[in-house]
């Protein structure tokens, strides 16, 4: 709500403000400013020893405009800002950087499946494929086909040391980029056995977290999903009218109490908040049937819903009482599906609150023994255009320096900063709309697309790795998305793949 109201205000201010204050930006605070960051550059040391933890951070669709956006939106809702283009988000001030080609092995533009493959494995797989090899075709239904070409996941062996290790998402915990940490599927929408084919001998995903079997099994999974693990004759404990969706009868949420001991299950804030790390050894939580509503609308929920920092903060002090260490994933699942629906004003806030879920972390952690990753299993079409002087709302009309008024195109419309090169925001079968008098920082806003679809797709450039703590100094150029895999293996001392 905070980024909503300041946006209205500095639509106001910026009229006759100039953020570009050339009384501060001088010559001299320009020089100065690169010789701090010299001086902080050359402080830099890497870490060469063995790391106690891993948490990798997965802002699922964060491409770097994505970043740069939320930067300035995040920014500009500061009172001290300068225009909001000089903001930093707290993962990028993390010491070490390097790109990531997110290619699959049969896509130039990749899903979620494989490129979270490739992160969580080593090893790039096909689209939809959830930890399993090239070889398998999608939707292989044959069990015994698939089992042979699973591929190990880092949580899996994680386990086998004798580590904890925890699942966080804001969608689905059955949804691709969490699923391919645990579950070993052809086909990613195999969720629950309701999607499976008949014919099929599969297991299908939410069954495979519950049966995780190695080591003592997953200390925690926190995220929606609900449906995936309620029999269809089961009424929803939150949402009215609404039931589960296994045709197999189970209640796996019962399976998993069952399974473990000093075990929970929760599906609403109350319950979350109740949980004590201290008397809790294996917690899952589901809190919504589906995904997690977007960080905006989260305080709107029927039965609450904790943040995606605040699932971290109690992962972390869940995990942190083995004494051998945690691997723990995080994703901000939704700045994806933001993207997809072409609304920027959500998927941004969603990257702002997976920015505070590192910070606390960060917070919660020692940089000695824990790496610390953040990086993003692919891009979108999602762009930053036109020439908007500093400090133009980034939600906003294009304003360009010195003028009173916003630029125009060629038919004399003003256009946004923000676009899409497609998706459901495309307005061109009858002419661009005039947004002189619309609300473009509304959360219910949908920017402009170049190419009508029903959905915005992914894009295929490059996505950015940020890391800190124990062999962070790897990441260095421009890498294989599966080259993340290696180093998490690397700093924790296991051999890759075994």
């Amino acid at each position: 709500m905070k980024y909503r109201r300041f946006i209205s205000a500095f639509l106001l201010i910026s009229a006759t403000s100039s953020w570009a204050d050339n009384t501060i930006e001088t010559t001299e605070f320009w020089l100065q400013n690169g010789q701090l960051a010299i001086a902080d550059s050359e402080q830099l040391k890497p870490q060469k020893g063995v790391a106690k933890n891993v948490i990798l951070f997965v802002g699922d669709g964060m491409g770097i405009s994505t970043i740069t956006a939320a930067r300035i939106l995040e920014g500009q809702a500061q009172a001290n800002n300068r225009g909001g283009e000089e903001h930093s988000l707290s993962f990028e001030k993390l010491p070490y950087l390097a790109l990531s080609k997110t290619y699959s092995v049969n896509q130039q533009t990749s899903d979620s499946a494989p490129t979270m493959t490739a992160i969580i494995s080593g090893v790039k797989t096909n689209d939809g494929q959830l930890s399993v090899s090239s070889a398998v075709n999608r939707k292989e239904k044959n069990a015994d086909i698939v089992n042979a070409q699973q591929v190990k996941t880092i949580i899996e062996q994680a386990e086998q040391h004798g580590l904890s290790t925890g699942i966080i998402s804001t969608a689905r915990i059955t949804h691709a980029t969490p699923a391919a940490c645990y579950a070993h599927t052809s086909e990613r929408d195999w969720e629950s056995d309701a999607q499976i084919p008949a014919d099929a001998t599969v297991t299908d995903i939410a069954k495979q977290l519950i049966n995780f079997s190695y080591g003592n099994g997953l200390e925690v999974a926190l995220g929606g999903g609900r449906s995936m693990f309620l029999p269809s004759t089961m009424p929803d404990p939150e949402d009215a009218g609404k039931f589960g969706s296994r045709k197999d009868g189970q209640d796996l949420t019962q399976q998993w109490l069952t399974n473990y001991p000093k075990a929970a299950y929760v599906y609403d804030r109350a319950g979350f908040d109740a949980i004590d790390p201290k008397q809790t050894d294996h917690l899952l939580g589901l809190f919504e049937r589906s995904h997690l509503e977007y960080e905006h609308d989260r305080p709107n929920d029927t039965a609450g819903e904790p943040s995606l920092t605040e699932m971290t903060a109690k992962a972390i002090d869940l995990l942190s009482k083995n004494k051998k260490g945690y691997v723990l994933v995080v994703e901000a699942g939704r700045i994806d599906q933001a993207h997809h629906a072409g609304n920027a004003f959500r998927a941004l806030t969603d990257t702002i609150e997976l920015s505070n879920a590192v910070r606390q972390a960060q917070q919660k952690t020692n940089p000695k023994d824990t790496l610390l990753i953040v990086t993003a299993d692919h891009s979108h079409t999602f762009t930053i255009a036109g020439y908007p002087q500093r400090g133009n709302p980034i939600l906003g009309l294009v304003k360009e320096t010195g003028k009173a008024t916003p630029s125009t195109d060629k038919n004399g419309l003003p256009y946004t900063t923000l676009g899409y090169a497609n998706g459901p925001g495309y307005r061109g079968a009858t002419g661009r709309q005039d947004l002189s008098h619309v609300d473009t920082s509304h959360p219910d806003f949908l920017q402009e697309a170049m190419v009508p679809l029903e959905s915005e797709t992914h894009a295929a450039e490059d996505v950015a790795i940020f890391a800190s703590g124990p062999k962070a100094h790897l990441f260095h150029g421009i890498q294989e998305q599966s080259y993340i895999y290696q180093v998490m293996a690397k700093a924790l001392n296991f051999k890759a793949g075994q």
